[in-house]
């Protein structure tokens, strides 16, 4: 199995670029491709995987701005920069996170992937059945959508309970669930009303086998050779799309975690200590909440600017006050995702 390590240096003139330079060159001049590199055998894990279904599709897959699966189109579009660790690095840098950047993150997409391909494939969405248990493909796609985290309509694969989003994304990530070797679904989800849709799609998976799909098409959408805007244009549309004000209600809460207290003015400042741990603070809070770190980072912004402004000092073990400050930064964005008349969304 080749790891992202094991990638093959082909040589791009772009590699040696600082950060700023790469930012000004289009996302067409970067030109990788999947052949060559370890998506190529993550591809390679998928049609294996099908293949052992008894399941004749096989997506094709192309470089583009990011992960999906186009309708009536029975590809997978995978985002340029898990194409290269150079444009990895710029990633994390931009987004604080690489969405697919480990083999079993990049599998997990690419089973979820793979699901609406099937659907484009074999026009699944027509079945009346299918409409009964994931409801129309045809609803519209909200911007934002609020799940309910305690739901077993619902199977959990990707974060985010993503699945609640729309129908297709229900069955995709159905679909994923019901691939993934070893996930023995039918003990995880005994029990649950989600059991159901598995149940159907075990059953519409025999019955697919072994049938060519009904819409073979080879198409490209958006291939990064056609993308014209620059990687700066990309990646500020992309941090857009995260970023949000964060409401000014964190004066209580932090006076009451950090002193104002004229004795305590020689401590160190609270802003010093958050800037300090911001990284593992986001990090953290990111895996409790699925929420994103670009967002997170707004918040932590908010926060450090609000304390300098209170003029909040640090006392008392620094162990401890990361610890507390990091649940209160969990709480806030709880509250901020699932909490009445909050921001109801994630961003799809």
């Amino acid at each position: 199995m080749t790891s992202r390590c094991d990638m093959p240096r082909r040589k791009y003139a772009w590699e040696g670029l600082s950060d700023e330079q790469l930012l000004k060159q289009r996302l067409s001049s970067l030109r990788v491709v999947v052949d060559g590199t370890w998506l190529e055998d993550c591809v390679s894990t998928l049609h294996e995987e099908l293949e052992e279904r008894g399941i004749r599709l096989r997506p094709h897959t192309w470089i583009s701005s990011e992960w999906f699966s186009p309708a009536g189109v029975p590809g997978i579009a995978i985002p340029f920069y898990l194409a290269h660790p150079r444009l990895m690095k710029l990633e994390k840098k931009m987004m604080f996170d690489v969405e697919g950047g480990t083999w079993r993150e990049c599998m997990a997409i690419l089973r979820h992937e793979a699901g609406h391909a099937m659907q484009h494939g074999y026009q699944l969405q027509r079945r009346r059945r299918w409409q009964q248990l994931f409801g129309p493909s045809s609803k519209h796609y909200p911007r934002y959508y609020r799940p309910n985290p305690a739901s077993r309509r619902y199977v959990q694969h990707l974060r985010l309970w993503y699945a609640q989003s729309h129908p297709d994304e229900d069955f995709a990530e159905t679909f994923a669930v019901w691939l993934r070797p070893r996930s023995n679904w039918r003990t995880r989800y005994a029990g649950w009303p989600a059991m159901k849709k598995l149940e159907y799609v075990d059953e519409l998976m025999g019955e697919i086998a072994g049938k060519r799909p009904l819409i073979t098409t080879r198409e490209r959408i958006d291939p990064l050779r056609q993308l014209s805007q620059t990687l700066e244009d990309h990646y500020k549309k992309k941090q857009a799309f995260y970023a949000f004000t964060p409401p000014k209600t964190y004066d209580r809460d932090l006076s009451r975690l950090f002193s104002a207290d004229p004795r305590h003015q020689r401590g160190k400042p609270a802003s010093v200590l958050i800037r300090r741990h911001r990284a593992q603070i986001r990090q953290l809070v990111a895996r409790w909440t699925g929420e994103n770190q670009l967002t997170l980072d707004a918040v932590l912004d908010d926060m450090i600017s609000r304390c300098r402004e209170l003029d909040l000092r640090a006392v008392g073990p620094e162990q401890k006050l990361v610890l507390d400050f990091t649940v209160l930064v969990t709480a806030k964005t709880m509250h901020a995702l699932f909490g009445p008349s909050r921001r109801k969304w994630i961003a799809l």
